[in-house]
């Protein structure tokens, strides 16, 4: 898993206003799909998450948990995942909402 420039570029800035961070993508329809960017434990995880990763971004002190719902962790399984962002306004809860871009996710396929 990684991020984009773009993507590193914004959580650095969101790591300055809301402090420490994480990310879930749950897996739902429309922007269920789309990774949400939280405050670190705003989001409640549980048995039905997988922590995907730990991201390391140059400029933040620790590291970002990437947490995502079991059903969308098998649909993934065998991709290289690349967090994004692009303009535009995604809806629900997540941080970047107000800055008028979003999170999403690019893939690739890993092995064959």
């Amino acid at each position: 898993m990684e991020l984009t420039p773009a993507a590193a570029d914004l959580v650095r800035q969101l790591r300055a206003i809301h402090g420490p961070l994480m990310f879930h993508q749950s897996g739902g329809c429309c922007d269920g799909s789309a990774p949400m960017c939280y405050q670190d434990g705003e989001f409640r995880t549980g048995d039905s998450d997988v922590l995907l990763a730990s991201l390391a971004v140059e400029g933040v002190a620790e590291r970002v948990p990437f947490w995502m719902s079991k059903s969308q962790f098998e649909v993934w399984a065998h991709t290289r995942l690349i967090v994004d962002v692009v303009a535009g306004r995604g809806s629900g809860f997540s941080l970047e909402a107000p800055e008028g871009v979003r999170f999403l996710i690019r893939s690739r396929l890993v092995g064959g």
